[in-house]
């Protein structure tokens, strides 16, 4: 067995030193070569983090996102046969634009009728109006009439009454005239007789020559001259009997006079009391004429409705858009509020179901990035405009019942409507349900 000398194992030693030295050299710049290597990727790791979380706390985003808008529902206001149809699916129409005409000829048929009806109220109330004016004219007219005639009436029975009183009176005076004539013929009769006794006597005497001629002839002249006077006394007891009669029937004249015109006057008052009652008539006529009116105002309304219905038989575009979910044919029968077709406006925006818990800096106004998943290359620019009052599930058809059953826990979902604050690319295909993806900056 060989054994080394000390010489051998110095220079081993040494030898071995210088390689322990040498390695000691090669693992320290090893070690600054990867110390300086992984520098730089902690500073770009320490970046990206910081990025990271500033972008964590400054956006919000969310994929459960889409495009909203306003969808008018095309829907007839009256029924009938389609006519014609003058859009197509998808089709871009503007305000006012024709869209579908129904079968007019039933309404143009209510139209006539309506304006028939019309006419023949107006041709009521012309007569309405002519009648009241006759029954006012004739009214008056009677009044006047029935008083002038009860007042000329009652006039006419204070003169015969006073005609009666003078007849009274006259009879009173011919009754007094009648018996002072008989008292004055009674007079002259017992003077005519002494007359006549005395002429007998003076005669008598004469032929036995009592007396003398001159007195028999006066005696006989005093019997001739009282008889004269017997007789103008009886003629005048019969003119005033006569007088006396002829009052009397004066008298009743008069009362018959006075009795038919009392019977005047009870008929003149009569009349005024018919004329009295004219203003009914006339309130009659009146109410007749505001019938009238009114059928009138109803035979307008009739006819504007009428009109209206015709006029609904043409349905034109109430919004400019696209026309979308067209069911509607040529001979289809419509009803009223029946869905025909739709009408996707122009006025989109961005419901978007954030979480509830990235609502707590989010604010109307905030701005927000776009990006709508049919078109990745084009990112748009809106705000938020409103955040919904409540949860997306308190909202739905079934909303959830906490109170029933085990509860879990789930983070609900709110809906934010984002409003777009630029136009919208026309060459872009945009419609309500696509996917977008919302980033709202929160700071």
């Amino acid at each position: 067995m060989e054994t080394n000398s000390p010489m051998s194992e110095m220079k081993e030693d040494k030898l071995q030193n210088h390689s322990d030295a040498a390695s000691t050299d090669r693992g320290k710049d090893t070690k600054r070569r990867t110390v300086l290597t992984l520098i730089p990727v902690a500073v770009i790791a320490i970046a990206i983090a910081l990025v990271y979380y500033w972008h964590r706390t400054g956006f919000e985003v969310t994929d459960d996102a889409f495009i909203d808008g306003a969808i008018v529902q095309i829907s007839p206001r009256v029924s009938g046969q389609v006519a014609r149809v003058l859009i197509t699916d998808n089709q871009n129409v503007e305000k006012g634009t024709l869209l579908a005409e129904l079968d007019p000829r039933d309404y143009e048929a209510a139209v006539e009728k309506a304006r028939a009806a019309l006419s023949s109220a107006e041709a009521e109330n012309s007569g309405a109006e002519a009648g009241l004016d006759f029954t006012m004219s004739v009214t008056d007219a009677a009044l006047i009439q029935s008083t002038a005639g009860l007042k000329a009436a009652q006039a006419q029975v204070d003169v015969l009454r006073a005609g009666i009183q003078q007849a009274e009176a006259s009879a009173l005076a011919a009754e007094a005239g009648l018996q002072r004539a008989e008292a004055s013929r009674k007079a002259v009769e017992a003077e005519a007789v002494r007359a006549q006794t005395d002429a007998e006597r003076y005669r008598i005497l004469y032929k036995k020559d009592e007396v003398s001629k001159q007195l028999m002839d006066q005696a006989e002249t005093a019997a001739r001259a009282t008889a004269a006077n017997l007789d103008a006394a009886e003629q005048a007891v019969v003119a005033a009997r006569a007088q006396l009669a002829q009052a009397r029937a004066q008298q009743t004249s008069a009362q018959a006079s006075l009795r038919q015109a009392e019977t005047l006057v009870r008929q003149a008052e009569g009349r005024l009391k018919e004329a009295e009652t004219k203003p009914e008539q006339v309130r009659v006529r009146r109410a007749d004429l505001e019938g009238a009116v009114s059928k009138i105002d109803q035979a307008r309304a009739t006819l504007r409705q009428a009109e209206l219905n015709l006029s609904y038989t043409k349905i034109y575009a109430p919004e400019t858009g696209y026309i979308t979910n067209k069911s509607i044919e040529p001979g289809n029968f419509v009803m009223p509020g029946q869905a025909l077709m739709a009408l996707v406006t122009n006025r989109l925006w961005v419901t978007a179901n954030f979480k509830e818990v990235q609502l707590q800096k989010m604010r109307p106004g905030q701005p927000v990035t776009i990006k709508i998943d049919a078109y990745p290359q084009r990112k748009l620019r809106g705000e938020v405009d409103s955040i919904q009052a409540g949860s997306g599930a308190r909202f739905s058809l079934l909303p959830p019942e906490n109170a029933t059953g085990n509860y879990v826990k789930v983070v609900q979902r709110v809906p934010v409507k984002i409003v777009f604050t630029e136009e919208l690319p026309s060459e872009f295909k945009i419609g309500p349900g696509m996917s977008v993806v919302p980033e709202v900056t929160v700071r």
